[in-house]
């Protein structure tokens, strides 16, 4: 992904390679690895593609002045995400026959299981990407009519795109498509242009239509002709398979390295120290000018945000609160102007996070949006946003989403820092720290194993403290939360320096505590809070940081994960917990996946 560019004229005209290639250097800005042109050919009746590695001035020199017009032509500049920096890797993506050739913005989330499908039924595949499974899918569909085609495709996939496709056997037109990456159709006099930014097309007219979301264009030299169709979800919950995993959400947890990767993919940018979040620059001048974040999600999300506020707040510089949506659209929120409110939703569609959302736009505030759904109410509805892209969770209970949650709120926090006071050198931490994430909560799970001994241990007990401090505390609760969710046990989150204002009075030798303990500022209070519930005999599961032996002499168990940044370390001590809440239900035979009372998406107030 990065910027995308069509062009097709009434006039055939001979420059149109040239027009193409100036408006994708307008697009240079945004940052890219690659780039690549196809055209129709009409003397030959045969598609051309060339592609480079590196900036366009190398694409330019694979040039031949003797080319024909290029009529219609599409161009793409790629930042690498599925696949590294190549020639094959860089877009345009063709077909088998190559007959259809397509550029793509995007991430298609289930682009694997679609690519094992495609491969069994013959389609022979070119690149790493992700993004050669849509025209393989459009091959598959053709039968001469390319919007037809396209249209079939594009309902298997899932996950964000904004594509130009042209076909050989179909010439004389551009079809476009847009979900959830921005696409915009240029008016020009006798021209026509697709594009994914407005500075592609501003040199040729200033009138554009922007593609609703799911809406497909076609577009010939005469014409153009936009329709819009309903959603429709293509695979229903039963539909999924689990694999070899006993549980959906057992899967899902061994999926959370895969969703921080997802949230990371193309968004870092180690030797500037900064990430790039393109959907939110058109808003860059007006965040760079906000004074206060109220952060309003519900339910584990709401807990992701907790962290993020002590992210913003430690390495943003930005003061920030955290509302529940069930009573920020309650209270009357003082919002001013120099005010963002950030919702954070998995599917977004949670009902209360919504009726908030309506009351920030109501007011004037600026709107971020943070979801895992393409397309969701919430995606459109908020004035700008990502997608953690942590791909389907089926399991209600939350897992892969809160790690993909939590990896947003940071990606948002290096984005607004770097814009204020942050260094290079924190950004360049930060960022190269959150790249090694995911190898990190592998390590953490491969002690499955012993986390089930230890929820064996601990499952006949029917009351559980969860603690922590700072960037923890909202794991505790995180952590509670899920052991309630699915075991039906009762667990309860508090802050650990709040133990001896009240909650203490419960501790004894049926009452174990899970403290959240890693190497970070606030370690030796939580060593202290530790001893005050040893001292009164309670059991102690202790979350820590690899090589803090000395824990071991003050706690009945101990669970080790990799050192990290403070700020990150929510993203692997969480891991632990989820296991042990799975594992505990497990050994109660719980209804896991389903549990009772609950539903995944809470779609009422």
């Amino acid at each position: 992904m990065c910027g995308i560019v069509g062009y097709i004229s009434k006039d055939n005209n001979s420059k149109s390679l040239q027009i193409g290639v100036e408006a994708l250097k307008r697009l240079e800005y945004r940052g890219y690895d690659s780039a690549g042109f196809a055209f129709f050919d009409k003397n030959k009746k045969e598609i051309f593609c060339q592609k480079s590695v590196g900036k366009i001035a190398k694409l330019e020199e694979k040039i031949d002045s003797n080319l024909p017009s290029a009529n219609p032509i599409i161009l793409h500049t790629r930042w690498a995400t599925h696949g590294g920096v190549t020639e094959d890797n860089a877009h345009p993506h063709f077909d088998c026959q190559k007959n259809i050739y397509l550029v793509h913005n995007g991430i298609i989330e289930n682009y694997k299981e679609l690519k094992e499908q495609l491969i069994k039924e013959g389609h022979k595949f070119n690149s790493e990407t992700d993004t050669e499974v849509i025209v393989h899918l459009i091959e598959k569909f053709f039968q001469g009519n390319l919007e037809e085609a396209v249209r079939k495709a594009l309902r298997l996939l899932r996950g964000a795109y904004g594509i130009a496709v042209i076909a050989r056997n179909d010439p004389d037109k551009i079809v476009a498509a847009r979900l959830g990456s921005p696409l915009l159709l240029g008016l020009g006099n006798n021209e026509y242009l697709v594009a994914s930014d407005p500075a592609a097309v501003i040199a040729h007219t200033k009138k554009v239509i922007y593609l609703d979301e799911g809406e497909l264009a076609t577009i010939t030299p005469d014409n153009f002709f936009i329709q819009r169709e309903p959603k429709e979800i293509e695979w229903e919950l039963e539909d999924a398979q689990k694999g070899d995993y006993p549980h959906f959400m057992l899967k899902e947890i061994m999926e959370e390295p895969e969703a921080i990767e997802n949230a990371i993919r193309g968004r870092l940018v180690e030797e500037e120290g900064v990430v790039k979040l393109g959907s939110l620059d058109s808003m860059a001048e007006r965040l760079r000018r906000i004074k206060r974040l109220v952060l309003v999600a519900c339910g584990t999300a709401g807990y992701a945000t907790q962290v993020g506020r002590y992210m913003f707040e430690e390495y943003a510089g930005i003061p920030a609160e955290v509302d529940l949506g069930s009573e920020f659209r309650c209270r009357k929120s003082i919002l001013d102007k120099n005010t963002a409110v950030v919702f954070v939703s998995q599917s977004g569609e949670t009902a209360d996070t919504l009726a908030s959302l309506k009351e920030a736009k109501k007011k004037g505030n600026l709107t971020i949006g943070i979801t895992n759904v393409i397309g969701s109410t919430q995606a459109r509805e908020t004035d700008a946003g990502f997608y953690t892209y942590s791909g389907p969770e089926i399991a209600v209970a939350s897992t892969k989403a809160f790690i993909g949650q939590l990896t947003a709120l940071a990606l948002l926090t290096v984005y607004l820092g770097r814009q204020r006071e942050m260094s290079l050198v924190t950004g360049k931490r930060i960022v190269s720290e959150l790249r090694k994430l995911p190898d990190l909560a592998r390590e953490v799970l491969k002690q499955a194993p012993k986390i089930k001994e230890i929820a064996e241990k601990y499952k006949d007990f029917k009351n559980f403290w969860f603690i922590g401090r700072k960037y923890n505390y909202p794991i505790a609760l995180e952590g509670a939360l899920k052991l309630k969710e699915i075991s039906y046990l009762h667990a309860e989150g508090v802050g650990g320096g709040e133990l001896k204002h009240g909650p203490i009075a419960l501790i004894d030798e049926g009452f174990p505590t899970v403290a959240l303990c890693p190497s970070d500022s606030v370690c030796e209070k939580m060593c202290s809070n530790l001893q005050e519930i040893k001292a009164r005999n309670g059991k102690v599961l202790a979350i820590a940081t690899e090589g803090n032996e000395e824990i071991k002499k003050i706690v009945d168990d101990v669970i080790y994960i990799p050192k990290t940044l403070e700020m990150l370390t929510p993203m692997l001590s969480v891991i632990p917990l989820h296991l042990f809440a799975y594992y505990v239900a497990d050994f109660l035979g719980c209804d896991i996946d389903k549990p009772r009372n609950l539903a995944k998406s809470v779609t009422v107030e």
